[in-house]
């Protein structure tokens, strides 16, 4: 259990997954979960604005672009995926979130199909559409808490213990630790040059010693 906790902890590529203890995956699902709230945001409000067709056509392209978010952090969060041992309950909650996820890239991307297909210039967005982001939300939402759960109840790809203890040590503490430590080195290689100097010594009395003769 204990291998397996460690293993999800590092990254199964760091070029793509990214480094130990800084994940790309949470920090990309910023894009999308961002884009897809505020177009429901935009959704309502294209209701209530004087002028509601900049509100629909800017919702239309913030699914879009939510869209090409979600599956750059999917890659990522696949990757992720990959470093749990399978048959556990971090494997179970992971695959869950995954198939989320992927069931909202669908259901985003039909949703920009359809408003992309039937743009009515000028118009707010239909009630049918605000339905359909209103439960891709939603489900954002219940995603987003199995992907928490990953993160501060199991640690996937969070650094080990002895890793975070280091950001807790005040920094006039690593300070004196890095001075004590020079001055030890520096009283090490001060004691050992006597010894040096009379190896030195002794080396030049036995050159200067003559040959002994043979009787």
């Amino acid at each position: 259990m204990a291998a397996g906790m460690r293993h999800a902890k590092r990254p199964v590529s760091a070029l793509l997954a990214g480094p130990y203890g800084h994940p790309y995956h949470p920090m990309l699902v910023t894009i999308p979960v961002g884009a897809w709230v505020i177009s429901l945001g935009f959704d309502v409000a294209s209701h209530v604005a004087h002028r509601p067709g900049f509100l629909a056509s800017g919702s239309e392209w913030l699914i879009g672009a939510g869209l090409i978010g979600a599956i750059v952090a999917g890659i990522a969060g696949f990757l992720d995926l990959a470093g749990i041992p399978a048959g556990t309950r971090a494997f179970r909650t992971a695959c869950t979130h995954m198939f989320i996820n992927v069931t909202l890239i669908f259901a985003y991307g039909a949703n920009f199909a359809w408003r992309y297909h039937g743009y009515a210039r000028g118009a707010p967005v239909g009630g049918n559409k605000i339905a359909l982001s209103l439960a891709c939300v939603a489900a954002l939402a219940i995603s987003g808490y199995l992907g928490g759960k990953l993160t501060y109840r199991y640690g996937v790809r969070v650094a080990a213990e002895a890793s975070q203890a280091d950001g807790f040590v005040a920094a006039s503490t690593r300070a004196t630790q890095g001075t004590r430590s020079a001055a030890a080195c520096h009283v090490t290689a001060t004691e050992s040059l006597p010894t040096a100097r009379t190896s030195q010594a002794d080396r030049r009395r036995r050159q200067r010693r003559p040959p002994r003769r043979a009787r």
